[in-house]
């Protein structure tokens, strides 16, 4: 058996839902992992893979919720996390929100999901579409429907695509107005010296893609620099013999909402920054002073947005007064961490965030350097530079199919028939 048990935690550590497949398994298994989340600065920093007498506790952390699978046996700890990712992804598409309100408040619905996704401890239904034809999404006339009938919204009927070799996709899919949607999202984790050069830069993508055509599609696409992707893994609707003799990508795409291809550019290839940070943390004679100035820089040409800089200060600091130009700011007092929400940034208002920090009698922090984490979303920007050179789409004759406009624009792309 793959996985014995999964249980829900949310952040204060307390098991709000469990599901067990073949025996139940105690609550007692994870007091090795809160004991880990109670060592732990952040909840990032718990190791997610603990090794006990009996079990193996493999975890994630998602929407302020820890996802802890116990094994009995020794397995592939990324296999378990991917499926873990994967559950989360299901309760965000069925519920709009993956928090732990709406799990509570559609838990017949992650019941019968869970039983469906993993079969004796082993993943058998993980695709969306299939999913979505054995278990209804709770709306608001199913919920109705439920409670006058007395029915569970389960299909007594197998879905025909799990009986097809193209098991991702749904059967006899129509729409009136065909359209698909390519959205490349790249997230940069860089480490910046104090004064502004690049230390290290990896850069982690994903295509993201929401595609509504009717019948069975049989699309391409191709890169102008497919050389600088490096670690790629692709949807099982890649064909990967066409990927590694031509670099191209060849797939009958799943219906709806689903990741493409996932791809990591390593350190070796120059990463521009698209913004800078400027800060001046001191601490003295019993108080802290904090100078922080973010802007994007002037070849960038594009709007900075969702702009949040956290700085986790001493343990010794109790309090903070700060004064921001622009956004909000918020110090937790037990975390110790201080948080900027700058959101967008104009481009003739520079923001920065000024003040002082009160520090505990008799503490020493004057050799204490903060690390800040920067986070910032930029729209209509790849910073690795990937291009899509040519995307077409057939039919089930392999005939072009007409009227297909696509655009290639920075980080978006989509074509509408």
């Amino acid at each position: 058996m793959l996985i014995n048990s999964i249980f829900f935690i949310n952040s204060s550590g307390d098991i709000f839902l469990e599901k067990h497949w073949r025996s139940v398994v105690g609550r007692s298994v994870c007091d090795q992992f809160f004991d880990a989340q109670t060592k732990a600065s952040t909840p990032d920093d718990v190791p997610p893979v603990i090794v006990t007498q009996k079990n193996y506790l493999i975890s994630i952390f998602r929407e302020k919720i820890y996802l802890v699978a116990v094994s009995q046996m020794e397995v592939q700890p990324l296999f378990v996390i991917e499926f873990m990712h994967r559950v989360m992804d299901t309760f965000t598409e069925y519920f709009d929100d993956c928090s732990e309100s709406s799990i509570k408040d559609n838990i017949i619905v992650v019941y019968q999901l869970l039983e469906e996704m993993l079969d004796n401890g082993f993943p058998l239904a993980t695709e969306l579409n299939i999913l979505t034809e054995l278990i209804k999404p709770p709306t608001i006339i199913n919920k109705a429907v439920s409670m006058v009938t007395g029915k569970e919204g389960v299909s007594s009927v197998l879905p025909g695509s799990q009986l097809s070799n193209v098991p991702w996709r749904r059967q006899g899919v129509k729409y009136a107005n065909n359209e698909a949607y390519f959205d490349c999202v790249e997230d940069i984790d860089a480490i910046i010296d104090p004064s502004g050069a690049v230390v290290s830069a990896e850069i982690h993508g994903n295509i993201n893609c929401n595609v509504h055509l009717s019948g069975m599609p049989d699309l391409t696409m191709s890169f102008v620099n497919p050389r600088l992707l490096d670690d790629v893994s692709f949807h099982p609707c890649v064909r990967l013999k066409r990927w590694e003799s031509e670099k191209l990508l060849s797939f009958i795409p799943p219906d709806g909402h689903f990741v493409l291809m996932s791809y990591h550019i390593s350190a070796q290839n120059q990463v521009a920054i698209p913004i800078y940070v400027r800060a001046v943390i001191s601490f003295r004679d019993g108080q802290g002073k904090v100078d922080i100035t973010v802007g994007p820089k002037q070849t960038l040409g594009k709007t900075v947005d969702n702009v949040v800089i956290m700085v986790p200060m001493p343990k010794d600091v109790t309090s903070c007064t700060m004064t921001t130009s622009v956004g909000t700011y918020t110090f937790d007092p037990v975390s110790k961490q201080l948080k900027w929400e700058v959101g967008k940034i104009q481009p003739l208002k520079v923001p920065t965030m000024r003040g002082t920090c009160t520090v505990t009698t008799g503490a020493d922090c004057r050799d204490v350097h903060p690390t800040i984490h920067v986070e910032f979303k930029i729209m209509q920007l790849v910073v690795s530079g990937l291009k899509v050179n040519r995307l077409d789409m057939y039919t089930e004759t392999y005939k072009p199919f007409k009227g297909v406009k696509y655009i290639t624009k920075a980080g978006n792309f989509q074509i509408r028939t």
